[in-house]
């Protein structure tokens, strides 16, 4: 699924709504997320999940073709925890 996709089944749910106007709202949720995520907040959506940002610590790593040991920065990652109710209804 892509942002296409979401236009289209928003619209599809709520009929008033014009594509453009679904284009942008979901286009600020993403920027919503975005700007959360680069200021270290966790977001949470009931029944959704939560998305949050760790920290990676730097770490030794091995050059897989030469073996070669290589030094790999510390980083951040957004990470997403599933909510009990989507497990479920992935789960089925």
């Amino acid at each position: 699924m892509n942002v296409s996709d979401l236009v289209d089944a928003a619209v599809a749910a709520e009929p008033k709504l014009t594509k453009t106007q679904a284009k942008a709202m979901i286009d600020g949720v993403f920027k919503a997320l975005t700007d959360a995520a680069v200021k270290g907040e966790e977001v949470s959506i009931p029944g959704f999940g939560k998305f949050k940002v760790q920290a990676k610590p730097a770490r030794t790593g091995r050059n897989p073709s030469t073996g070669a040991t290589i030094e790999i920065a510390a980083s951040k990652k957004v990470a997403f925890t599933p909510a009990k109710q989507l497990k479920d209804a992935v789960n089925g």
